[in-house]
């Protein structure tokens, strides 16, 4: 996952660097096996046979690894070469298109969450990746980029919340960021990355409205004092919003800001 920049100085030069941003988000959400291209995030507890409809091959539990069976048939190749036989797999972490299961062009990805395992489908010629033609973005406004404070927890607490598909699973979260608008302090609950970057999963007055339900943000990791750029103008719509089966975690409670924030991206955009 990639992080935010810390604000610059000069507003013209962070302008620059937001626009250069948005141009990035925008070629890496239309990129062949960005969250555009899933069609399909399949439960293997959903079909005890092994068999997924539309995904060749036939898919098993084994404890903490999955077992792929196939034939020539199936048309299936594994890290790069057509593949028959049987297979143990763990859960792909790398980039989508270096996947270890490929159909042709499509890949078939392997999902470990809270002990269930799941196959994903990427297609690039997925019916969403062909209508899309924009993220909706409000233009950049130095006033949404606030200086903040990141407040470390003693210990690493796990929430319950609601993901997208309805299912309740763990958020861990690691701290809270405080940052005032207009005089006002408000604090967003976040995860540290393993580069120590955050991660908030947030609502506002917009959500859901004039902006999709909820929304991402991504500051960089704090200085040694705590302080940390606050930079609404990157606010990041959700994998869910480009794809409908993505499992993306909802808002955890106290996330839900009670302004509007007219900033950052807001709405997918198909022609």
């Amino acid at each position: 996952m990639s992080t935010d920049a810390q604000q610059p100085h000069d507003s013209g030069q962070a302008a620059q660097d937001w626009k250069h941003w948005h141009e990035e988000r925008t070629t890496t959400v239309a990129a062949p096996y960005g969250p555009l291209s899933l069609t399909g995030t399949h439960w293997l507890s959903d079909y005890p046979e092994g068999h997924i409809p539309g995904v060749p091959g036939q898919w098993r539990e084994d404890g903490e690894e999955l077992v792929l069976s196939a034939a020539a048939a199936d048309g299936l190749t594994v890290d790069g070469k057509p593949f028959t036989g049987q297979v143990r797999l763990t859960a792909d972490r790398g980039p989508i298109g270096e996947s270890r299961v490929a159909h042709g062009e499509r890949r078939l990805v392997v999902l470990s969450r809270e002990g269930l395992w799941a196959v994903r489908d990427f297609d690039p010629d997925s019916v969403a990746r062909r209508v899309f033609r924009d993220i909706e973005v409000t233009p950049y406004d130095a006033r949404w980029a606030l200086p903040g404070t990141f407040r470390p927890y003693e210990s690493a607490v796990t929430v319950r919340v609601e993901n997208a598909d309805g299912v309740e699973r763990g958020l861990g979260l690691a701290g809270e960021v405080a940052f005032e608008v207009d005089g006002t302090e408000h604090t967003l609950q976040v995860a540290v990355e393993p580069d120590g970057s955050l991660w908030a999963v947030f609502a506002d007055a917009t959500s859901g409205n004039s902006s999709y339900r909820f929304r991402f943000l991504r500051p960089a990791a704090p200085s040694e004092d705590g302080s940390v750029t606050v930079d609404l103008n990157r606010a990041l719509l959700p994998p869910c919003a480009f794809a409908d089966h993505f499992i993306c975690p909802f808002p955890p409670p106290g996330n839900t800001l009670p302004i509007a924030v007219e900033a950052g991206e807001r709405n997918r955009v198909d022609g």
